[in-house]
């Protein structure tokens, strides 16, 4: 058994990958490779080339990017699990932010790999396919940006801490927007997200009709261990038309990351493990640090509320997560 009673498994979303990424696991983990090489042959292109050294300059175009995070997120989890070979360490909760939803379920148990990487793909198809516009992280409170967004024709495509929103919507429209929070909120901040489109917003309707057709095509098995909804912000119900309708959902709703943190917190975590993506100037791998750890650590200061946070994104953080808590 592990030191810890009650971990939760997270996955962050797109804005995570580099090139280079998943290289160091592939040279010392079988699973890893075998994790690239399946993710191959469901998604029809050379998963390995792409995320080593993507020659055609993909791995940002959203087509690619999600199917190339989710492998990653996989292939780290098992490199951990095969370390753990008398699987001392097991989640009580798991979470993704947006994308990372999929290798939640994944995880605990409610689709295959491979079922997960063909709904990615045509999701991240199909939010490229329909989408336009951009998206904006703001330091505004949620009603704070919620009142600003409707005013411009713009919808909330996020709410990751109290006072760090998304907003997103068509690019004149965010402009026109930005011009009036920096005339008269000019101390709050904004960064124009590189994303192709305003994901979890009304503009991602007319692909999330398509995706459910999709959804409904695929099997989910019952949830092992609980996972957190994005749409929700609470758990996802067991019931496998409930899960399909909640990913449909969440497509066009505001990803709730700041309630799923104050769910896992309610349920008493107290152990947090971020699986795959990586950020951070450094080109390797080894010098990449978790996404997500910022700002879950901001989520739980704000409640002062305790938990380890351990970042298993490369062999060198799956090594130290092994040393430290097996």
């Amino acid at each position: 058994m592990s030191q810890f009673e009650r971990i939760i498994f997270v996955f962050p979303g797109q804005g995570s990958q580099y090139c280079g990424m998943g290289s160091d696991l592939v040279e010392e983990f079988e699973c890893a490779k075998e994790c690239f090489d399946q993710a191959s042959e469901v998604v029809g292109y050379d998963m390995l080339e792409l995320c080593f050294r993507d020659p055609q300059v993909r791995l940002d175009l959203t087509r690619f990017t999600q199917p190339a995070l989710l492998t990653h997120q996989i292939a780290c989890l098992e490199a951990f699990r095969s370390l753990d070979s008398e699987s001392k360490v097991q989640p009580s909760l798991t979470a993704g932010h947006s994308l990372g939803e999929y290798a939640a379920l994944v995880t605990a148990g409610a689709l295959s790999f491979e079922d997960a990487l063909t709904l990615v793909a045509r999701r991240a198809e199909l939010m490229s396919e329909f989408g336009e516009g951009s998206m904006l992280a703001t330091t505004l409170d949620l009603t704070t940006a919620r009142t600003l967004a409707e005013k411009y024709y713009c919808g909330i495509g996020g709410c990751n801490l109290p006072e760090q929103t998304v907003i997103a919507g068509q690019d004149a429209d965010l402009d026109r927007l930005t011009e009036d929070l920096t005339t008269n909120q000019r101390r709050k901040r904004t960064v124009r997200l590189k994303t192709e489109g305003a994901f979890h917003t009304y503009l991602m309707v007319n692909a999330a009709r398509r995706f459910r057709e999709v959804l409904e095509d695929i099997s989910f098995g019952p949830l092992e261990v609980g996972v957190l909804s994005n749409y929700t912000g609470q758990m996802h119900e067991p019931d496998p038309d409930a899960i399909r309708s909640r990913l449909f959902f969440q497509l066009f709703n505001p990803v709730r990351w700041m309630a799923c943190m104050d769910a896992a917190m309610d349920a008493g975590i107290d152990a947090i493990i971020e699986f795959g993506g990586g950020i951070g100037k450094g080109t390797s791998p080894a010098e990449k640090r978790p996404n997500l750890e910022g700002m879950v650590k901001k989520a739980l200061k704000g409640r002062s509320y305790e938990a380890e946070y351990f970042g298993a994104v490369n062999t060198v953080g799956i090594h130290l997560l092994a040393e430290q808590i097996l």
